[in-house]
């Protein structure tokens, strides 16, 4: 089977449908796209914007998923961001994942050296005068 992501005018997926590959006439990606693309929008309208996603991330990074955004850039799926406004994190751009550092009290910075959240002191709280 096949899956594809509907995207918003924001490249913001809203749905993942599933199509038999008789319908991609079993082809592999990319061939398999215009196919698929062409029968979502026989069903959604000519106007709907699809990708096609990997349920087992081999193109695109990662397997769509609603609130995901697509990056035509990257040509990947990117999972929303984390919304915890106490958590530091950054897109990694091998596996289009976001990764937080440690959210222990302690401040930490990337090292893209070493590929990784390294501890760079112990935070002191806000002093309000």
């Amino acid at each position: 089977m096949a899956h594809f992501a509907q995207l918003d005018e924001n490249s913001l997926v809203t749905q993942v449908i599933v199509v038999n590959n008789s319908v991609i006439n079993n082809l592999p990606f990319p061939e398999s796209e215009p196919l698929g693309i062409e029968f979502c929008q026989s069903l959604f309208g000519a106007d709907t914007i699809w990708k096609q996603t990997s349920y087992n991330d081999n193109f695109r990074k990662n397997y769509a998923g609603i609130g995901y955004t697509y990056d035509s850039v990257r040509d990947a799926f990117i999972p929303p961001k984390p919304d915890d406004p106490n958590l530091n994190c950054i897109l990694d751009e091998n596996s289009c994942q976001w990764i937080c550092a440690p959210n222990d009290g302690n401040e930490y910075v990337w090292d893209p050296d070493q590929d990784n959240w390294v501890f760079v002191g112990v935070k002191t709280p806000d002093v309000v005068p």
